[in-house]
This record gives C-alpha cells, structure tokens and sequence, in this order.
C-alpha cells in the first residue's frame, strides 16, 4: 500500500484527539500514542529494540516482587491529551481490573522504561521524561544503545521539585536496589532467548501481565 496514494490520515477535531479517541478511531497503526492531543505513529521496530525490550521484559518478570506486574507496550492516560505506551511499564498488580482495560492510571506506575529509537530520541530524551515526572512516576528508565548493547540510565523522580534525577548509567549490567532488588545482565541482549531462564524460574505470581 502507498500510504501517499491510499492512505488516509486521521484528520484531528478542533483542540486535538483526546485520550478517548484512541478507542474510537478505525484502523489507527498498532502503538499510536497520543501526546499533547496529536497522534504519534510508531515505526517499525529495530532488532535491537525488540530483543531490549524482550530482555527487560523477562528480567522484570523474573525478578519483581509478589504484588507487582509487568507491563509490556502498554498506554498510560496521563490526562485528557496525553496518553503514551511505555516500552515497559511495572505497577501494582491490582492495577490490572480487567482483560478489556486499554489503559492504566498513572498513579499506580512504579517504574516506566522506554528504549530510544531514531525516530524517538527528543520523545525519550525530553518530552516524555518530563511528562513522567509531572505525573508522579517514581522511577524512569531510558535505554540507548552502545556498541550493540544496551546501556540504561535510571532515573529517580525528586518529590519536591517533581523532576528526575539520575541515579546510574548501566553498562553490561543492570544491577539495583530500588524500586526492589534486582540483577540483569545486560550482554545476553545476544542471546536468542534473553532472560529465558529468569523468566522459567520465576513463582507463578511474578509473571502478572
């Protein structure tokens, strides 16, 4: 299909789209988020983007505490005009109410991860920190590559000045004590199957999603 020819775009109502007409719209792109009341389409995802998210993904699985889940390219409704999909997402359990929910509530999110991508780099870098901090999202990861492996900059959100400062920038090894312990190694990005075995050797109640 020639998206020039065949493709019509959206075309947004007086004052933008709103966090509800992302359930509304036909046939939007898969991953279209919604920032400042204007539709973000997604390219296509990187091998290494995939395989980060994937590492991530299982590693968290495997490591959370009981009470916590995992969230994977799911929306958070920051307000009427904004709505993002963070690559990774960890909030309470309990926030999952339901198989037909399309979106959680920025006040049950813990932790919220995105991997930048060339198309994203002033969304991950700037917009969205920011957005994040403004919600309340305690902890932010931002993921970059280097080398062909990841390195992540983790973030820890100021209360009084409601911005993020950054508390460590991982290479090879993801290794924390909060949110909650946790240990991850970041050069089996290589692997064909990251964070395999954390994943398989996790109880049944870390593997919320």
């Amino acid at each position: 299909m020639s998206l020039d020819t065949q493709y019509h775009y959206p075309v947004p109502p007086p004052g933008g789209w709103t966090a509800e007409d992302l359930d509304r719209l036909p046939d939007l792109p898969r991953h279209t988020e919604l920032l400042d009341g204007n539709l973000v389409f997604m390219s296509p995802q990187t091998r290494f983007h995939s395989r980060t998210l994937s590492l991530l993904e299982y590693g968290l699985l495997g490591q959370v505490p009981d009470g916590l889940g995992v969230f994977r390219e799911f929306d958070v409704r920051l307000d009427r005009r904004n709505r993002p999909s963070p690559d990774v997402t960890v909030v309470p359990a309990d926030a999952d109410t339901g198989p037909k929910d399309t979106w959680l509530r920025p006040e049950d999110v813990l932790l919220a991860v995105e991997t930048v991508s060339d198309d994203s780099v002033e969304r991950d870098r700037e917009l969205k920190p920011r957005k994040y901090a403004e919600a309340g999202f305690p902890h932010f990861w931002r993921v970059e590559p280097a080398d062909g492996l990841p390195v992540v900059y983790v973030y820890e959100l100021d209360p009084a000045t409601r911005v993020y400062v950054l508390s460590g920038i991982h290479h090879n090894r993801l290794e924390l004590t909060v949110p909650f312990p946790l240990d991850i190694d970041l050069t089996t990005i290589t692997n064909r199957r990251p964070g395999w075995r954390a994943m398989v050797d996790a109880p049944p109640s870390h593997a919320e999603n």
